[in-house]
């Protein structure tokens, strides 16, 4: 008899999911909870993020021997990365903390900042901090963040807590 996947206990991301901005982090495998507090947390500002993910190009395989044209995994890629975050008038907000060009780590602890749960740890370059317009006014003043992914770092283990 098969052995069933383990039930999730199933979560919405919105007041659970941690989103943090490290300049420093000396090994991404293993960052350290001095690394992470000496961060900024993100969390409250964001209005949406896409592109932080992983994925695998899928390269054919065929063959003379058959006109079936079997697929094998292919090189690593990481998505066009992207966080838009809320605006202030003021402009006090996250232009304050990332501009074009800055080197940093984004580290996403998706269930929640808890030790020995597991985070992804992506090393980054800012590429643009460009502000929205509504024209319409439909919805508040937004910025987007562009990163370029140059590593990454999947299942590590969060930290205990100092």
């Amino acid at each position: 008899m098969t052995t069933p996947l383990t039930a999730t206990e199933r979560y919405i991301s919105p007041e659970v999911t941690k989103v943090y901005w490290v300049e420093t982090i000396a090994d991404i495998t293993s960052p350290q909870r001095a690394e992470l507090d000496a961060g900024t947390d993100l969390t409250n500002e964001i209005a949406s993020m896409t592109g932080w993910e992983v994925a695998a190009d899928r390269v054919a395989v065929p063959d003379l021997g058959t006109r079936f044209t079997g697929r094998i995994s292919g090189r690593v890629n990481p998505g066009d990365a992207q966080i838009t975050f809320y605006a202030s008038q003021d402009t006090a907000d996250v232009r304050d903390v990332l501009a074009r060009g800055d080197k940093g780590f984004v580290y996403i602890a998706d269930g929640g900042d808890v030790p020995t749960q597991k985070a992804r740890v992506f090393a980054v370059e800012v590429s643009a901090v460009t502000p929205t317009v509504d024209v319409a006014g439909t919805e508040a003043a937004r910025i987007m963040v562009d990163f370029s992914i140059t590593a990454v770092a999947e299942q590590v283990e969060i930290p205990a807590l100092t």
